[in-house]
């Protein structure tokens, strides 16, 4: 479903990109080259200079000198940044949006509807339209998709999202939404009526089937699982646990969807590793007992992303509800958690120094599983020949320094003509 980006690469330049540490799904590799040609990776290792030898055409060499050479990072769920929300709904709140994320590597970006009214949502999905059709790498982020997550959500699980717009799934209205051809995950709380309707079609229009805002039970998640349902949205936050259970269905106490995502190995989930949703512990459990395979990193942020503290509206600039930004994190004003206000970069650096991955699996969590879960990863999502060259250089200490964006440098040293390109 997803379509290709409209503008031609076959023009981009040629680069030799020396001396990197490439970080693949499974392994760091030794200081290698890696040659880009036509805006996709052409090889790796030596292989590069052996084909560059061959295919003699004009081609620009850099230097990392032993820096980390990263796969852009997919965003599967994000609401927005530099003071914008996509459910502004106009294309050039998306085009600030997705600029403001394209500078903390993320190249793939899905932005993500909150609760609201049916014109609203009509009006996210027209401006992610205009901007799929329209892109080019000026307006920052690849935006193959969105992510339908409001409005589908249960009632006292709604967050930092309008309750008043809460409301359940009737196929006269998302049917219409999913017909736009731009929704790529789709997701609403398994205990609602209409739920399985709602993830059978979800399933039929290809998008990845999801629970999220949810008090739902076992045997709901596994009727939601029957009807299409893999994943489950920010593990641990807006979802149904033993004790909210016990307090909805009484005794015998419930399995949550916690429970249900740690024992079907077919579910995946994901985390906001910013440091201020989940402790350490709780992300080190994620990547323990769920793995990197099964595991996303998504920002969740906010318009308050890159923006001083102050107060914030979430979702819609005129009728989304107040948060207020302490600079690290959202706050909703029952003093509850509202939605992350950090990069993708931060995450993949709080999934190191916090949750005790590897870097490999860091970026895997934030790159290829995302790109598989969404259908995509044989354009993008890993390091590899024949993919986009959306490619990121790391520091030593895990600093962001440049991002290449389907095999042309968009931020960063390198696209400020660093002298050492020849």
């Amino acid at each position: 479903m997803a379509r290709r980006p409209p503008q031609d690469d076959s023009n981009a330049p040629q680069w030799l990109i020396q001396k990197a540490r490439v970080i693949l799904p499974d392994r760091i590799t030794e200081p290698c080259d890696v040659l880009i040609q036509k805006g996709c990776i052409a090889a790796i290792g030596l292989r590069g200079k052996e084909r560059l030898r061959r295919d003699p055409e004009e081609v620009r060499q850099i230097d990392i000198q032993g820096d980390y050479l990263a796969p852009g990072m997919v965003d599967i769920h994000v609401h927005g940044g530099r003071g914008t929300d996509f459910m502004d709904g106009t294309l050039d709140a998306f085009r600030i949006a997705c600029t403001a994320h394209l500078q903390h590597g993320t190249t793939t970006i899905l932005p993500t509807s909150t609760t609201a009214s049916p014109d609203q949502i009509d009006r996210f999905l027209t401006a992610a339209g205009q901007y799929r059709d329209g892109w080019n790498r000026s307006w920052g982020a690849w935006m193959p998709g969105v992510h339908l997550y409001g409005p589908f959500f249960a009632a006292g699980k709604t967050g930092c999202h309008s309750p008043e717009e809460a409301r359940a799934p009737e196929a006269r209205e998302y049917l219409k939404y999913l017909r736009s051809g731009l929704v790529l995950v789709a997701t609403s709380a398994a205990e609602l009526p209409g739920a399985v309707g709602f993830y059978r079609a979800a399933l039929g229009a290809g998008c990845l089937v999801t629970c999220g805002h949810s008090n739902a039970t076992w045997g709901e998640m596994a009727a939601g699982w029957r009807a299409g349902m893999r994943h489950v949205d920010h593990f641990w936050c807006a979802m149904s646990s033993i004790p909210s259970l016990r307090a909805r269905c009484g005794v015998p106490m419930q399995a949550s969807m916690a429970e249900f995502v740690l024992a079907e190995p077919t579910m995946s989930t994901e985390v906001i590793a910013d440091g201020c949703h989940l402790s350490p512990e709780l992300l080190q459990f994620a990547r323990r007992m769920i793995g990197p395979d099964r595991l996303c990193l998504v920002t969740d942020s906010n318009r308050a992303m890159d923006m001083p503290p102050g107060r914030y509206r979430f979702g819609n600039a005129q009728s989304g509800p107040w948060f207020e930004s302490d600079g690290q994190v959202g706050w909703a004003s029952t003093g509850s958690l509202a939605s992350s206000v950090q990069g993708m970069d931060h995450m993949v650096r709080g999934m190191v120094r916090q949750g005790k991955a590897t870097l490999f699996e860091a970026f895997r969590m934030a790159s290829l599983t995302p790109a598989r879960l969404i259908g995509l990863d044989a354009q993008v999502g890993s390091i590899a020949p024949g993919k986009k060259a959306d490619l990121l250089v790391f520091s030593k200490s895990l600093k962001l320094k440049s991002v290449m964006l389907h095999g042309e440098w968009v931020h960063g040293s390198m696209a400020r003509g660093n002298s050492s390109l020849s």
